[in-house]
């Protein structure tokens, strides 16, 4: 089986925020089937510095390792196969010599976009205090702004216990997200999943 690392935007600056980045990823991987086989997740900090370290790594990895860079896309995606063309157009990073699109795993538009997506999964996070009539309707989500998406979770959960606020207890919400739910709702997360099942099974 190949080994494989994946570089994750997320974490911040410290160590709490980083294990909190992993532990959320792992889990939904988990989730998605991938126990036994799950690659080194790397929290990188902000999405730049995850870009850079993907870089540095790709330059020298082997054949027989996969490596890959979790990010937000920012903005909505034209063609969700050509991952570099919209990183190329959105950031001006070029592709390193032999990446590949299968390489690029983008959050369409934001993480919290795969978090508005798990509406059962925010009731259980957040109890009773949400009010899901603030949350935007599972329809075309990948194609709403960064901003709008979470402003519409912020106010959602304003009356909770605990708000959602980006940081390290976000990632607490990513490990309760369900797979199923995500791909029927967000063709990029559907793209991310297929992928990774493919590439680690070999």
């Amino acid at each position: 089986m190949v080994s494989a690392r994946i570089y994750l935007e997320g974490g911040g600056d410290s160590k709490d925020g980083s294990r909190r980045c992993r532990e959320g990823f792992r889990k939904l991987l988990e989730r998605c089937g991938l126990s036994g086989r799950m690659p080194k997740l790397v929290a990188s900090g902000s999405r730049s510095d995850a870009f850079d370290r993907f870089k540095a790594f790709h330059s020298y990895v082997s054949g027989t390792e996969y490596v890959a860079l979790l990010i937000d896309s920012e903005g909505r995606v034209s063609d969700i196969q050509e991952t570099w063309d919209h990183l190329r157009r959105t950031d001006g990073w070029q592709r390193p010599e032999g990446a590949r699109n299968d390489q690029v795993l983008l959050m369409t538009t934001c993480m919290e976009t795969w978090i508005v997506a798990d509406q059962a999964a925010l009731r259980e996070h957040f109890g009773q205090g949400l009010r899901p009539n603030a949350l935007p309707s599972p329809t075309n989500l990948e194609s709403m702004s960064t901003g709008d998406i979470q402003n519409r979770l912020e106010n959602a959960t304003r009356g909770c216990a605990a708000p959602y606020t980006k940081g390290p207890r976000s990632y607490e919400v990513v490990g309760k997200l369900n797979p199923d739910t995500l791909e029927s709702h967000l063709p990029s997360f559907g793209r991310a999943r297929r992928i990774l099942a493919d590439r680690l099974s070999q």
